[in-house]
């Protein structure tokens, strides 16, 4: 059984809300903004675009940075079979912070990068099974580093299909957007396309815990790049990937845990790897 609703994960307002600060997603697609103060290179704006890249620790040439991101979300408009939702995103970077941090309890303390990213999100419930999404971002971020600023545009669609096997109740996902950014420094400018794929499936099993069920899931992922995306290393070449591929479980609650502003029901840690680019990603929403 699937306790992640496709339809009620959007038709509550306050629960997003509460859901978007348990999202502490160590993840980058920029290992710039480690060194982002280097005036030898000023022009490292791909933090625009870490609300889109995905959550993560990113590892790259020996090098960590961290992502808070904050996905604040408010229904506009919602009937039984569409969901109209004003999306208010904000994204945190930090400075040289690594998983290894985590266990010792040590969180980021100094701010390096922000963006934030407005846009709206339409949701058509199709049947019990189909769902399509599309969505529209104009953002903002800046650099505290260098005081740069940087213009953000994104959009995309996707397809989330229900599949009816109700011992596995697999979610099988399809997503393809777009994102780009215009610099405040010589006017550079960068962007990119993917289509992602991938595969949430149950494991047949669940268990009571107190008051709630749990339900262990696996997924799978693959993200293929029209054109290649660039992670920029200060010590080593850049990288460039074409292709990334995910593999991880979650827990999924029958409803919500939380603490004040903090609520979930979806647990869950995966890793994402190209070869050289590294990425561990700690889950607290639907994983893709």
């Amino acid at each position: 059984m699937v306790f992640t609703k496709l339809k009620s994960t959007c038709s509550d307002t306050s629960r997003s809300v509460e859901k978007a600060f348990a999202a502490l997603f160590i993840g980058l697609s920029v290992c710039v903004t480690c060194y982002a103060a280097d005036s030898n290179n000023p022009d490292v704006n791909h933090y625009a675009f870490a609300n889109y890249i995905g959550s993560g620790i990113y590892r790259a040439s020996g090098q960590n940075a961290a992502v808070v991101n904050i996905p604040f979300a408010f229904d506009i408009e919602e009937s039984e079979d569409h969901v109209l939702t004003l999306r208010l995103p904000i994204s945190l970077g930090f400075f040289d912070y690594s998983f290894s941090d985590l266990p010792e309890g040590e969180l980021p303390d100094n701010v390096g990068t922000m963006t934030i990213t407005p846009g709206i999100e339409y949701k058509w419930f199709y049947d019990e099974q189909l769902t399509l999404e599309s969505y529209l971002d104009l953002g903002y971020g800046h650099n505290f580093s260098n005081s740069s600023n940087v213009g953000i545009f994104s959009t995309g669609i996707s397809a989330l299909y229900e599949v009816a096997e109700p011992k596995y109740t697999p979610i099988w996902v399809n997503r393809v957007y777009y994102a780009g950014y215009k610099s405040s420094i010589n006017d550079s400018s960068e962007s990119y396309s993917v289509l992602q794929t991938g595969l949430d499936f149950g494991v047949g099993q669940h268990w009571d815990w107190g008051e709630y069920t749990v339900e262990p899931r696996l997924f799978v992922a693959g993200r293929w790049y029209f054109n290649k995306l660039k992670f920029i290393t200060p010590l080593d070449d850049d990288l460039q990937t074409s292709s990334t591929y995910e593999i991880g479980a979650t827990l999924a609650l029958s409803k919500p845990l939380g603490w004040g502003w903090f609520s979930t029901d979806r647990f869950g840690v995966s890793y994402q790897t190209d070869g050289e680019l590294q990425v561990w990603r700690l889950i607290f929403e639907f994983p893709m």
